[in-house]
């Protein structure tokens, strides 16, 4: 049977590791694939050095790739929006199957892409979009196939949980150990999609997609980052029993999806709670199956490349398959896509850590809680911080309550004349 051919777009960290796994496992990969897999042509702006390409096309002209009639399979690896639509559509165009680590572009395009797709006959594979080395989309879109998705929550950016893990194991603040990630190459020099939630909203966008057959909406998901959370915050919550990490979450609701990523306070014996450092872990809830995990590395040249030949060899394995009986790109039937609503922040139900900084005033704690008590927030715990300083934090931790009304009680609570700040509020899950 001859071969199948493939062009790769992008010879950076992950197309230079996607060269890598498949010439070093060429052997092994074709006997899962049931054909040869062979690198007919690269198309980037320069060489990677640690790749031996002697004997492998390159052209600096990615389009080339996308429009060569010898190529079976186009490899996007060059990341962004603009440019990498346009390639990935012109290789649909031309009746090439794709295959991407963009999550950027899957969420934000995937929709016209997997509409396009579908049109001429070809698959689009996107599993080292979200999460790296870790077989999550398909775990979800295949594995658990049978169950009806009630939630799911994930550590889907090492970068900042990196930055978690370190202000709570040595007691350093966000900015310090930002600047550490940056210097170790964990954090670009514009952290803002990272410690932002943005890169974790993309990849959330696609898991919530596939969880619970609905239509790609990255639009409509709520963001926010790490970058206001303190040492101190970590600490009084190692205090109550908690971690703080920035999870995705999306939850199936009888009004519709959550879609959400922001700090997040576990119980320190949460199995996500105890994800550290740059690894990635996705938690997903099934009626049948219960809770699964899924834990690994998020990142890397070659953790993402293994995801990427995965992907590869699905589509080799696939390719004289009727495309209706393919895999679905979002698990379920394109026609039979769910309607339901991405659910506003504020309409969501959890419950909430709050830290108050007061004067040291009598009077000033029972203001606060009759604020929340006719607000009917129910508290679980309060702990007034010692100090010698005319200022003091208040800590309280509530049990769940619609976002809409914890925003209320919260504009009560700064309008006191004793509350000297903005309240910190983190959400509090338990997973």
């Amino acid at each position: 049977m001859k071969p199948v051919k493939v062009g790769i777009c992008g010879l950076g960290t992950v197309g230079g590791g996607t060269f890598n796994v498949l010439k070093r496992n060429a052997e092994e990969i074709s006997r899962r694939a049931g054909r040869n897999i062979v690198v007919e042509s690269i198309g980037a702006r320069r060489v990677n050095p640690d790749c031996d390409t002697w004997g492998t096309h390159i052209t600096g002209d990615i389009f080339e790739i996308a429009t060569n009639p010898e190529i079976d399979i186009v490899v996007e690896l060059i990341g962004g929006y603009d440019t990498a639509l346009k390639l990935v559509m012109t290789a649909i165009e031309n009746g090439k199957h794709v295959v991407t680590a963009n999550k950027a572009l899957i969420a934000v395009h995937g929709n016209e892409i997997f509409e396009a797709a579908q049109k001429k006959n070809v698959m689009v594979a996107f599993e080292a979009s979200v999460a790296g080395g870790i077989p999550v989309i398909k775990a979800i879109r295949e594995g658990l196939s049978g169950n009806k998705i009630n939630w799911l929550a994930g550590i889907i950016n090492g970068t900042g949980n990196f930055i978690l893990t370190e202000m709570r194991d040595k007691g350093r603040d966000f900015a310090d150990v930002l600047a550490e990630a940056q210097a170790l190459g964990y954090a670009e020099a514009d952290p803002t999609f990272d410690v932002e939630g943005i890169d974790a909203a993309h990849k959330l966008t696609i898991l919530a997609s596939i969880a619970f057959g609905i239509p790609l909406q990255f639009d409509k998901a709520y963001t926010e980052g790490i970058s206001n959370i303190t040492a101190e915050d970590v600490q009084y919550a190692e205090e109550l029993g908690y971690r703080i990490k920035h999870l995705g979450i999306s939850r199936r609701t009888e009004a519709g999806i959550e879609l959400r990523v922001h700090p997040t306070m576990i119980p320190e014996k949460a199995l996500l709670a105890n994800v550290h450092g740059v690894m990635n872990a996705v938690l997903v809830d099934g009626d049948a199956v219960g809770q699964t995990m899924y834990y690994g590395a998020g990142a890397g040249a070659e953790p993402t490349a293994s995801a990427v030949v995965a992907d590869i060899v699905d589509v080799v394995r696939t390719l004289t398959a009727d495309r209706d009986n393919r895999v679905p790109h979002l698990a379920f039937q394109p026609g039979s896509l769910s309607e339901l609503p991405i659910l506003p922040v504020d309409a969501i139900v959890s419950g909430y850590y709050l830290r108050l900084t007061v004067n040291e005033k009598p009077g000033v704690l029972a203001k606060v809680a009759s604020i929340l008590s006719e607000a009917e927030i129910s508290i679980d715990a309060i702990v007034q911080k010692e100090t010698h300083q005319q200022q003091v934090p208040i800590i309280i931790l509530t049990q769940d309550v619609e976002e809409k009304r914890m925003n209320a009680a919260i504009a009560q609570i700064e309008a006191l004349a004793d509350v000297n700040e903005p309240v910190t509020r983190i959400r509090v899950e338990h997973l």
